[in-house]
């Protein structure tokens, strides 16, 4: 059976968390249309595309800033009983430190399910979703940052796509196909393909050369099939970046690029961060106790809940700049994701000690 007092503590966090979010929520949501303006009128794109965009990305915004509201919120619920005693009075009838810290983290299991909701189920498809809504607005292609197009390898294939659109067909396919001692076999160029789950990609209008020593063989196919790993799930890498992506598609294009000898660093640092990044609401929570058991002469709700905000962008930098350092330097993945987690864990118990102390 829950205690009464964490039942009543659940409730002011819970409440206090949901109106930092939304607040924040607010914010980023502004910050986004902003930076939405400089493309509306152009292509066709209007402000109410630009509008259904930053909607569509929200989902990944409550996955980025939920740890951060659950420290502020958690620390302005905590300040604010701590203002009017009540955490004073649960001290004096008995609660120890180590009680009140493990029923403050069941709380905060809550936080945990939900981040990894978010980050799993909805913010991947809702930011793949968002981005096909806006190259569809502004009649753009998916990749056409190089001159060349698009390039990819699977296995002895070397694949050149001129254009890849919205919904992940193709345009201007060509694919070269090379022996185990790096000879070229044959290169297929294709107008256009399209991925059929039962049977693989589908290249229509295929002239296929194929090299036989000195002599060379010219083929017309009106579709042909093309088995490969690189499914759409593979290609909407393009449009989602890493952080953004799910689990089970990042641990599929890892593979697919550790079986193709390609560098994976960035993409195992964002699978550590999406695997650890749930539990930094605990964290956040422990954080945060310590400042609720200082007295109120040592600072009001104010200054508190402005500590708790520089702490939560410090982590949120913290993020992102341990996982551009583990790209840069070739660090290990586990690493760079889980350094700052562990840093900030560690602050929470030296600050619950010094607090202990006094």
């Amino acid at each position: 059976m829950i205690p009464v007092y964490i039942r009543y503590i659940s409730r002011e966090i819970y409440a206090a968390v949901a109106l930092v979010l939304l607040a924040f929520l607010g914010l980023f949501a502004f910050f986004d249309l902003v930076n939405e303006l400089d493309d509306v009128g152009k292509n066709g794109y209007a402000l109410h595309h630009a509008a259904i965009y930053v909607l569509m990305i929200m989902p990944g915004r409550v996955y980025e800033l939920l740890p951060i509201a659950v420290l502020i919120g958690t620390l302005y619920a905590l300040t604010t009983l701590a203002r009017h005693s009540e955490i004073t009075v649960l001290r004096a009838s008995g609660l120890s430190t180590r009680r009140f810290l493990l029923g403050l983290l069941s709380v905060g299991l809550v936080f945990v399910a939900l981040t990894f909701v978010f980050g799993e189920y909805l913010a991947p498809p809702a930011e793949r979703a968002a981005q096909q809504w806006r190259l569809a607005a502004t009649r753009s292609m998916v990749s056409q940052e190089l001159k060349t197009g698009l390039w990819v390898r699977d296995g002895n294939l070397f694949v050149n796509v001129r254009s890849v659109l919205p919904d992940t067909s193709l345009q201007g396919v060509r694919i070269y196909e090379f022996d185990d001692r790096a000879m070229l076999l044959s290169i297929s160029e294709a107008e256009s393909g399209a991925y059929d789950k039962s049977a693989g990609w589908r290249l229509k209008g295929v002239g296929k050369t194929v090299f036989h020593g000195e002599r060379t063989e010219v083929l017309k196919i009106d579709e042909l099939i093309w088995h490969s790993e690189l499914t759409p799930d593979v290609l909407s890498v393009l449009m989602v970046v890493p952080e953004r992506m799910s689990v089970s598609t990042l641990y599929s294009y890892i593979r697919h690029l550790d079986e193709n000898r390609q560098r994976t660093t960035r993409y195992e640092i964002a699978l550590w961060k999406k695997l650890a990044y749930p539990f930094a609401s605990l964290v956040m929570m422990g954080l945060a106790l310590p400042f609720g058991y200082m007295q109120t002469r040592m600072g009001g709700v104010s200054l508190k809940v402005f500590s708790g905000i520089m702490i939560g962008v410090g982590f949120h930098l913290l993020n992102g700049l341990f996982s551009n350092l583990g790209v840069i330097n070739g660090w290990v993945p586990a690493v760079a994701a889980l350094t700052p987690s562990i840093a900030f864990l560690l602050a929470a118990m030296f600050m619950m000690w010094w607090v202990e102390r006094r």
